[in-house]
């Protein structure tokens, strides 16, 4: 007995101490592999990198810039059905674990020792947990070592956080792979956007499934290269969700009859030929925020687009810049392929094409025959970069060669031709025959007053050139720039009927410049004329004499007012519009004459909020008095209070109106008067007719265009702007107020309308008088009289209109 108690004692020794042993041994190990682990608290406060998302006015999305391509969705948020595809997928057991899972360890164990021959990837037994580890704070690095160091990460995970956030990070981090060029999704959210085009909500068994398969190989489980084995992962992850319990029989049955139903989203501006628009809003919140916030912070951006007049504006344009262009006869083929030694549709497919040019298509000429030729079209794509058409071909007959002064097909295209062709709609399978232009050009559409830019197209083609000439592009503005000159003589004490004589002058430039002698466009004068008259037929005479009787440091100082110019030179010239400015300041300065003389800012974006959902940039700053009612009973409707700078008098800027209106009426836009509605505008032609502007609004938008060549030079020598700028307006306005009443400028209170005679200025009671917008204390003249003055180069003429009005000469500048 003593012999059998000694052997125990022996026993229970060795025991204890094997065990000591053990513990040392393993405490060793622990500390050994937990020196250098990452601090699991860092988790509490991260902030995965969200993509930021642009949308239009209505709403629609139109851009998205990121690194990671992902939108986090918080745990409460998830849908029951994703939370048991993902269980059933990648961890049944992770609401019982404590991050690691022993019966998952032995599965994997087991596994591995039978296929240690057959030369598998050995099966991994990672918990949920150990792969939030993993992603976050360990690494992927093949190896022992690693997993150990995961799973202890793992333990201490679990003892800090929950099991739903631990849940929440993994869901938001995962990478599910790319199910179309440029769509690599993180994250369920994002996943379920860029695979099905709905949100997480949305999503029904077998798609939840497929989402949950991914994880493993997103890659090798890609839906269209691999749809089998694709297919097989998904069904496979039904399966165990029917063996969990998660989903009854019959509906894991019919779920896995499906097919996969991939239809990847399509997230472009140039969905509204809005490429320009984005661009711009990605250069703003970069220079506002920095790169890192712009494509990790999770910004959600509200943009002023409107689609429906952006898709106008810019048809409008192009229709304009390929009107100019095709006036100028066919240049040819872009390229040439030879065709004899290789198959045609490869040959066009793997040319690059434009993305924003719909519906104009890529094409090469096949053969030709007499007036027709056969056409190969470059194939359309699905979202996923799958074919959508292949072998397309049409033809193109004399319909679609009339603008190139070609009397035969075969004149104008041979077999190989590269070309762009339009379809025409009354004529299923016939083209027309484009060529891109080398004119460009630019157009604006503001909220006159609110500075909102509704529309905005900075050239043909954003995907041919990013360079936006509506923002970027420095022109001289030429004759859409006197309507400020003007608005600051009525400003300061002129009339409408005040008179100016449109007559030769000569302007001493000093500085050993020798004498300035400046020409009206026709080379013709016509002696004493009314402010009006002046603008609606843009006589530079006139306006030289009146910028020099006003002058041109309050001139400049109202250009800065509105904007146009931040520091003109004071020189006469620039009354002429010889300074450089912009598409958009052009338009700005325009919207504060027709929204009453209040200043503007001008943007593309209404809202910035954070990836929380705060507001941390709103561009409308005015306060609403009342609007924090409990309760809405007897008081009186909130009120916004206006704080906008008043830079022009309200009257003064309505007498701009109706004198600009007077230009689309009986001026030098009278191709306006089709719209058919109140409008107004003034046209600018530069020197040599390099560039060509029309600037003007109704009562609800402003409006600015403009047209011209990249590298400056003449767009011909009889080219105006009433010819090529001003159509590209009136199509614009036609389409975008189609719906709308023909509502009239509104009249400021104070305005007295008197009819005057046109030529004089003075009042008329007959036939041929206009109404003509008068300040209170001011009327028409009552003479009309011319008196001598002194010599400026010009007939020593001055005209004293009196009765209120006033003349050159009773300015500080003397009598011309």
């Amino acid at each position: 007995m003593r012999f059998i108690l000694r052997i125990f004692g022996w026993l229970f020794a060795a025991g204890a101490i094997a065990f000591v042993v053990g513990a040392v041994v393993a405490g060793g190990f622990i500390w050994h592999y937990s020196k250098d682990l990452p601090d699991s608290a860092q988790l509490r406060n991260y902030e995965p990198p969200v993509m930021t998302r642009v949308h239009a006015g209505d709403g629609s999305l139109i851009a998205e810039y990121a690194r990671e391509r992902r939108l986090y969705l918080p745990i409460q948020a998830v849908p029951k059905l994703i939370i048991d595809a993902y269980l059933s997928a990648e961890d049944k057991n992770f609401y019982k674990h404590i991050g690691v899972d022993p019966e998952g360890l032995v599965r994997a164990a087991i596994s591995n020792f039978r296929n240690r021959s057959a030369g598998r990837r050995p099966q991994g037994a990672s918990t949920i947990t150990q792969q939030v580890a993993k992603n976050f704070l360990v690494g992927s690095e093949q190896n022992y070592e690693r997993k150990i160091r995961e799973a202890l990460v793992a333990l201490r995970i679990e003892s800090t956080y929950s099991k739903d956030k631990i849940l929440e990070l993994y869901l938001n981090e995962i990478y599910l792979g790319a199910p179309a060029p440029g769509q690599g999704s993180y994250g369920i959210a994002a996943a379920a956007l860029n695979y099905f085009g709905k949100s997480v909500h949305e999503l029904n068994l077998q798609e939840a499934a497929y989402l949950a398969a991914l994880p493993k190989a997103p890659t090798d489980l890609h839906p269209f290269r691999n749809r089998e084995r694709a297919i097989e992962r998904r069904n496979y992850v039904i399966d165990r969700m029917v063996e969990n319990g998660f989903v009854k029989r019959e509906a894991g049955d019919l779920a896995k009859k499906q097919p996969l139903g991939v239809n990847p989203r399509t997230v472009s501006p140039n969905n509204i030929a809005a490429g320009y628009f984005a661009e711009e809003i990605r250069r703003e919140l970069q220079d506002r925020y920095g790169e890192k916030k712009l494509l990790e912070g999770g910004l959600s951006v509200r943009a002023t687009v409107d689609p429906k007049i952006q898709l106008m504006a810019r048809k409008a344009l192009v229709d304009g810049l390929v009107r100019f262009d095709e006036a100028r006869g066919w240049r040819g083929a872009i390229q040439k392929l030879d065709l004899s030694a290789r198959d045609w549709g490869l040959a066009i497919g793997e040319l690059p094409v434009l993305g924003d040019v719909a519906p104009w298509r890529l094409a090469v000429v096949l053969d030709v025959s007499g007036d027709t030729a056969r056409l190969g079209m470059h194939p359309l794509r699905e979202n996923s970069g799958q074919l959508k058409s292949d072998r397309e071909t049409a033809t193109l007959s004399g319909e679609g060669i009339k603008w190139t002064r070609r009397s035969r097909v075969s004149q104008a295209v041979s077999v190989g031709d590269v070309v762009y062709v339009e379809p025409i709609d009354s004529r299923p399978g016939q083209v027309r025959l484009r060529q891109l232009p080398e004119v460009n050009g630019a157009i604006t559409v503001m909220d006159p007053f609110s500075g909102r830019v509704l529309a905005m197209v900075g050239g043909f083609s954003h995907d041919q050139s990013e360079f936006n000439r509506s923002t970027q592009a420095l022109r001289q503005p030429g004759s859409s720039f006197k309507p400020f000159v003007y608005a600051t003589a009525l400003d300061n004490g002129y009339t409408p009927s005040s008179i100016v004589l449109d007559a030769p002058i000569e302007i001493d430039q000093g500085g050993g410049l020798g004498m300035w002698r400046p020409e009206n466009y026709d080379g013709k004068s016509t002696g004493p004329r009314t402010l009006r008259y002046g603008i609606q037929f843009s006589k530079n005479l006139m306006t030289v004499r009146l910028a020099k009787d006003v002058g041109m440091p309050l001139i400049a100082e109202y250009a800065r007012r509105f904007g146009v110019y931040d520091d003109m030179q004071p020189v006469l010239s620039m009354a002429l519009g010889a300074g450089e400015t912009t598409v958009m300041r052009m338009t700005a300065g325009y919207a504060m004459l027709v929204n009453g003389g209040k200043r503007i800012r001008p943007t593309l974006i209404d809202r910035i909020q954070d990836r929380w959902g705060a507001t941390i940039f709103r561009h409308d700053q005015r306060v609403c008095e009342g609007c924090n009612a409990d309760k809405w009973a007897d008081q009186r409707e909130p009120r916004l209070v206006d704080n906008r700078d008043q830079v022009l008098d309200p009257l003064t800027a309505y007498q701009m109106v109706s004198i600009l209106e007077g230009v689309v009426q009986n001026g030098t836009a009278t191709v306006v008067k089709a719209v058919g509605k109140p409008v107004g505008g003034k046209t600018g032609t530069t020197n040599d007719a390099k560039d060509v502007w029309f600037v003007g609004f109704s009562p609800d938008l402003a409006v600015g265009v403009y047209m011209g060549f990249d590298k400056p030079k003449s767009l011909g020598t009889s080219a105006t702007a009433g010819q090529y700028a001003a159509p590209i307006f009136r199509d614009f306005m036609i389409a975008a107020l189609k719906d709308k009443p023909a509502t009239p400028f509104r009249v400021p209170a104070g305005i007295k309308l008197i009819r005057v005679d046109p030529r004089t200025g003075m009042r008329s009671g007959g036939e041929g008088g206009i109404l003509e917008a008068f300040k209170p204390g001011t009327a028409p003249p009552d003479s009309y009289s011319v008196i001598g003055a002194a010599g400026d180069g010009s007939t020593p003429l001055s005209v004293s209109p009196g009765g209120g009005g006033r003349g050159v000469g009773s300015g500080t500048g003397g009598l011309y």
